[in-house]
């Protein structure tokens, strides 16, 4: 097994969907091949957008692209896609993050490599570039974010050294970062309610639901994800709202919740506040799986939100 950066461009020919499946020509199919189980990390070239490195995810298994000859589907493990807190540019300090696009006087080489959408990536420049991406303390940075000294944190903690495979996969990790990005994305706005509301302390008080549950084979992705305040967060997880198929319509369960409850809580216009980059917007797919798997299914037991029982 290898590990490789795979470039990604949202307007190319080829189909990706990042947390899902990679398409590519027949010219990298060896490479891709020798990858399957191991990790990789998105690259977004210059000409395409700011990002630089911008995710990491695992390789599942490459199967022809159905229909279209001589393309490849590259099938990303569910649960492994997740997203860099904070991007990581092709450059720092002048210098290549990739040893192969590294002239031996440290400056970026030109041409050949540079121009390849699948490369080979060392052990070393891996970690080099998912440390930057993904901190090793990413835990601790949003525990102290508005609170200095939270009562989690006694004085002189250090941050268990983790490396960074286990990192990865160790879902309190991820939970973070996927909260951090996906709250980021809203600008820390409800995505049903359309507001913004903080604590005393500043703290947002949005959370991050997952649209389809990692347990569902769900990712960790933005667009599997909305911004919801904790009681829509309640509501959407147990079927009573969902989204439309046009992605922006609030579907609401009437039979299960009052009127003027649905007053109350949702955007005069009924309609998804969606992130200011469209590259975050809910995946469809996602909405459907939770229209079909979720939505409509039936009243918890016990206490509401709202007052009353289920």
């Amino acid at each position: 097994m290898v590990k490789l950066v795979l470039l990604h461009k949202a307007d190319s020919i080829y189909e990706d969907e990042p947390d899902v499946v990679y398409d590519f020509p027949r010219s990298y199919l060896k490479a891709v091949e020798a990858a399957v189980g191991d990790w990789i990390v998105y690259y977004e070239p210059v000409k395409a957008g700011p990002r630089g490195y911008f995710a990491v995810a695992k390789i599942d298994r490459v199967i022809p692209k159905p229909g279209v000859e001589g393309r490849f589907l590259a099938m990303i493990a569910p649960g492994s896609f997740l997203p860099f807190d904070r991007e990581v540019p092709r450059l720092m300090q002048g210098r290549p993050m990739e040893a192969a696009l590294t002239e031996p006087d440290g400056s970026p080489k030109k041409g050949g490599a540079v121009q390849l959408a699948v490369r080979r990536l060392p052990e070393a420049d891996f970690a080099r570039i998912v440390n930057r991406g993904l901190p090793q303390e990413l835990e601790q940075i949003e525990a102290t974010r508005y609170d200095p000294q939270p009562a989690e944190l006694a004085e002189g903690t250090q941050t268990f050294e983790r490396p960074v495979l286990e990192r990865l996969t160790r879902r309190p990790y991820r939970d973070v970062a996927f909260r951090r990005k996906v709250r980021e994305a809203y600008g820390h706005r409800c995505a049903m309610s359309g507001l913004m509301l903080r604590n005393g302390g500043g703290r947002p008080e949005v959370q991050a639901a997952h649209i389809r549950p990692v347990e569902s084979q769900g990712s960790d992705s933005v667009r599997n994800g909305l911004a919801l305040s904790g009681t829509l967060h309640w509501m959407f997880d147990r079927g009573l709202v969902s989204v439309a198929d046009d992605c922006e319509t609030i579907l609401v369960s009437h039979n299960k919740v009052p009127g003027d409850v649905v007053g109350r809580l949702l955007a005069p216009d009924g309609k998804l506040v969606l992130p200011e980059d469209p590259r975050n917007a809910p995946n469809p797919e996602n909405l459907r799986w939770h229209r079909e798997n979720v939505f409509g299914r039936g009243m918890p037991d016990g206490p509401t939100p709202w007052g009353g029982a289920g």
